[in-house]
């Protein structure tokens, strides 16, 4: 793997030498951030057009805060603060099962207590980073709340490689089954769907690529860009594998777009912010397309 890597960063380096790819192709962490990218955004284009038609809009969000929590929970135990994979995977996982599992339990509906986790997500983690803010570096929360590509390393790599893989082997071959059950639950168990575990375990699915991209994207933003691309792929998309597809393509193109401008012309933008800008402004002529074409003013998916 670390082989392969170093094959495609000396190839990009040498082709940005001799001018033939932008300069800023000649920086390492450069080509780290452009190769997350390409992960991130086929997961984001696909989960977030998931988490759309079930509408879980503000879900991520709610992980995304909790990921705070997590990684002053890592340097509580003594975990590495540059990198708390571990705390923070495992105490987003439990506050995404516990919210899912008190929805099945309530008569609230989604987003009021979406609302009161994510109260209670930015409540705790604040007070527990006050705790800890001796022994953070202010850098390293600024990367997990607004992403910056400085801060992607080779465990970021392997971290997102890992999650790509995992939800690309569970969530592929559980697609139509989890699209059955978002659509259609009765008729989801009727075909023999175990529909509570399905949801459940796309539950799972989100809040592993949310906290895997929180480097590239940050807690705060990681939402907008599940939501961004999906929505503004529904604006001109007549059928659903359309709009998996072009949902995909939007993510991708942000991410990538969002990287590079503010490297290639020297913009003073976080890279979490460009990436979401960008992704607001292809929303923005999608809803232009959208209501000045009669052929998608009809279009619903």
């Amino acid at each position: 793997m670390n082989a392969f890597y170093t094959f495609i960063r000396d190839h990009l380096q040498a082709l940005a030498a001799s001018h033939l790819l932008p300069q800023p192709f000649e920086y390492e962490f450069v080509i780290n951030a452009l190769l997350c990218a390409l992960l991130i955004g086929p997961l984001l284009g696909v989960l977030g057009s998931m988490v759309m038609i079930k509408r879980m809009a503000f879900f991520s969000q709610a992980v995304g805060n909790a990921a705070m929590t997590g990684v002053a929970i890592g340097v509580l135990i003594g975990e590495s603060y540059t990198s708390p994979y571990l705390s923070m995977f495992g105490f987003c996982v439990l506050f995404a099962l516990t919210l899912k599992y008190t929805q099945h339990r309530t008569t609230l509906s989604n987003d009021t207590l979406i609302g009161v986790f994510l109260s209670i997500s930015l409540a705790v983690g604040a007070s527990l980073l006050l705790f800890v803010s001796a022994k953070i570096n202010t850098h390293v929360m600024e990367s997990v709340l607004f992403g910056s590509i400085l801060a992607v390393d080779h465990t970021d790599m392997s971290v997102l490689l890992v999650v790509t893989a995992t939800c690309a082997l569970v969530g592929l071959p559980l697609y139509n089954s989890i699209l059955l059950a978002s659509l259609n639950p009765s008729l989801a168990h009727a075909r023999g769907v175990p529909v509570r575990v399905v949801e459940y375990l796309f539950v799972v699915l989100v809040t592993l690529v949310t906290v895997a991209c929180l480097k590239i994207i940050g807690a705060v933003l990681v939402e907008a860009l599940l939501l961004i691309p999906a929505a503004a792929a529904r604006n001109v998309s007549r059928s659903l594998p359309g709009l998996v597809t072009l949902a995909v393509l939007i993510a991708t193109f942000a991410c990538v777009i969002g990287i590079l401008a503010p490297m290639q012309y020297q913009i003073p933008v976080p890279t979490g912010g460009a990436i979401v800008i960008v992704a607001a402004l292809v929303f923005v002529v999608t809803a232009v397309i959208r209501a000045s074409t009669s052929r998608f003013r009809g279009a619903s998916v």
